[in-house]
């Protein structure tokens, strides 16, 4: 059987959410006073922690990935979803709101970079 191979492309984008869900979840745990100045608004504790969560949660999907998981890719988009849905239930506006699924956009196009004409996408279990 031969080895799965992915662009180094798409493993740097994926190390790339690995550290940015990291921060994210850190920051949600333990730094909400920061969040709340940059958004010029409080949020509440479950909020808080709920996106913590996600970003915990899209820690493990991005690992995933990394092992070849296709299934980590719609857990992703399924957590894109939620978090949208809280932006929006908190008035972070609609066009900041559905910005955040544009990860789960580019995500998937960049699953669609080939290597040795084989996309990472295909290769996903």
């Amino acid at each position: 059987m031969e080895s799965k191979q992915r662009h180094g492309c798409v493993t740097a984008w994926l190390i790339l959410m690995i550290i940015a869900n990291s921060l994210t979840a850190v920051t949600y745990l333990f730094m909400g006073d920061l969040i709340a100045e940059a958004i010029a608004q409080s949020l509440p504790q479950p909020i808080m922690t709920v996106l913590a969560i996600i970003g915990i949660a899209n820690l493990i999907f991005a690992i995933m990935l990394l092992k070849w998981k296709r299934w980590a890719f719609w857990a992703y988009v399924a957590t894109s979803i939620i978090t949208l849905i809280i932006n929006l239930s908190i008035d972070q506006g609609v066009l900041a709101s559905f910005l955040g699924l544009s990860g789960a956009i580019i995500l998937y196009a960049i699953l669609q970079i080939k290597k040795d004409g084989i996309s990472a996408w295909k290769s996903l279990e």
